[in-house]
């Protein structure tokens, strides 16, 4: 679990033993594709750390149709933060896209790290920033390009992805067709 501290500490100081103690509140937790971390209508009951696999975020428009507004890929957090930390019903669904393995924190243990390490708020508050500000940066241009330069940024941007899941997930990030997304795949080889 040294990629889950190594992570942790870009953020913030912490000496051994209060990484010890944030270790001792972790669980590994296994979900296999197309299981699901958090489901709308259901509280989160966890935050993840994702240290193998792709899990995505998803929810359903008003026409019944499956968006997919981002992927999280290994080393990074997974959770409905404002939710969880809420503890309220949420809005979207978190979806293993492969086999994936994370470290979790209960509610529980999350605030009992958050009380017992005097500086895991302001270590949490950037981790949080860090996540929107790169969320940001990766949905922005989805709204003012075409849909071939949309592909080609989702390309730049997770260079690993494209092979490792379904097309229908990608067309769904980029807001088009299945059929248009294999259309400029084609063209681009």
């Amino acid at each position: 679990m040294e990629e889950f501290i190594n992570y942790i500490l870009k953020f913030g100081n912490l000496n051994k033993q209060q990484t010890d103690f944030l270790m001792s509140k972790a669980k590994t937790l296994e979900l296999h594709k197309d299981e699901y971390f958090s489901e709308a209508g259901k509280i989160p009951r966890q935050v993840g750390f994702l240290l193998e696999g792709v899990i995505r975020f998803c929810y359903y428009n008003n026409k019944g149709e499956e968006i997919t507004h981002s992927f999280s890929e290994e080393n990074h957090f997974v959770s409905d933060q404002q939710k969880f930390e809420a503890q309220v019903v949420a809005s979207e669904y978190i979806q293993a896209v492969t086999n994936c393995r994370l470290l979790v924190f209960s509610k529980k243990d999350w605030d009992e790290i958050g009380n017992t390490i005097i500086c895991w708020e302001a270590i949490k508050g950037l981790i949080e920033k860090n996540c929107l500000l790169k969320t940001i940066e990766r949905r922005s241009p989805l709204v003012s390009e075409d849909a071939t330069t949309r592909y080609l940024s989702f390309i730049e941007q997770f260079p690993g992805l494209v092979n490792r899941i379904p097309l229908s997930h990608i067309a769904s990030y980029l807001g088009i067709t299945q059929q248009s997304l294999s259309r400029i795949r084609k063209n681009i080889r």
